[in-house]
């Protein structure tokens, strides 16, 4: 077992502290207070309640840095950076659907180097340090070995009206028809965990924020995987599209999105 390191043991606090009062919510579904940002964009009081509670654990050991939360936005700091998603799947705890995260990373210099996501519905505890492995809860994680699409389960998401782009239906078409099936979780950051838990090959979508992909993508990188942006372009922090594959499906997961409609 790897031990975790003193970054990723602070992170393990804030969530799981957070983590009971999206657990005690997620069991009185009916009493959230919810308020729309868009068309299938949410956010309910437990949001608030779970990024505030990260924050003030997270600034009584890291003071200085610069914060970049989805609720609150920029808190300015120094150069280092820590990302907060207080909870990737906002819609599934509304419906009641256990598939959602907890997402804490930092970023040095434009490198991820350590990233949580955790579930506290289903006490699935995700973490990874750059080149230290991806771990869920004591077990090191590593992609499927899976080289056939036909073989092979693909995530994507995207499903909301107002985040499907133009070709989209056409990237689902292609992919469906040459997979063993689809799935969306309803979280980006769960989508990515399960890729590289090797429960999922591929995963692919655009119009993505940076709290959504940053611990995922440094899962997916440290347990054997490959990222890149759909077109086949570098991912960089500052991308909106991804492609994540367990490496051996990259090259056709990622013809098939540029294939016109079959």
């Amino acid at each position: 077992m790897q031990i975790q390191p003193p970054i990723i043991n602070i992170f393990e606090k804030a969530s799981r502290k957070a983590g009971r009062i999206l657990t005690r919510d997620f069991g009185e579904i009916e009493n959230l207070q919810i308020k729309s940002k868009g068309v299938g964009n949410f956010v309910t009081n437990t949001d608030l309640k779970v990024e505030s509670i990260i924050l003030e654990t997270l600034q009584y050991y890291f003071p200085d840095v610069t914060y970049i939360s989805e609720e609150k936005g920029k808190i300015k700091g120094n150069k280092d950076i820590i990302i907060i998603d207080p909870i990737d799947g906002t819609t599934n705890l509304i419906h009641g659907i256990p598939f959602l995260g907890i997402v804490i990373s930092k970023i040095t210099n434009g490198i991820i180097t350590d990233g949580i996501i955790f579930n506290p519905i289903m006490n699935e505890f995700f973490w990874a340090s750059k080149g230290k492995g991806a771990w869920c809860n004591d077990k090191r994680l590593r992609v499927s070995q899976r080289q056939n699409l036909e073989d092979c389960v693909i995530a994507t998401g995207g499903y909301q009206i107002d985040r499907i782009y133009p070709n989209y239906l056409n990237e689902l078409n292609n992919i469906s028809e040459k997979c063993a099936g689809i799935r969306n979780m309803g979280s980006a950051a769960l989508n990515l965990a399960y890729l590289a838990s090797g429960k999922i090959d591929g995963y692919w979508e655009k119009n993505l924020n940076l709290w959504d992909v940053s611990s995922g993508v440094l899962l997916v990188n440290e347990a054997g995987g490959k990222i890149s942006e759909t077109e086949g372009a570098n991912w960089e922090i500052s991308s909106r599209n991804i492609l994540a594959t367990n490496s051996l499906i990259h090259d056709k997961l990622q013809d098939k999105l540029q294939d016109k409609i079959s």
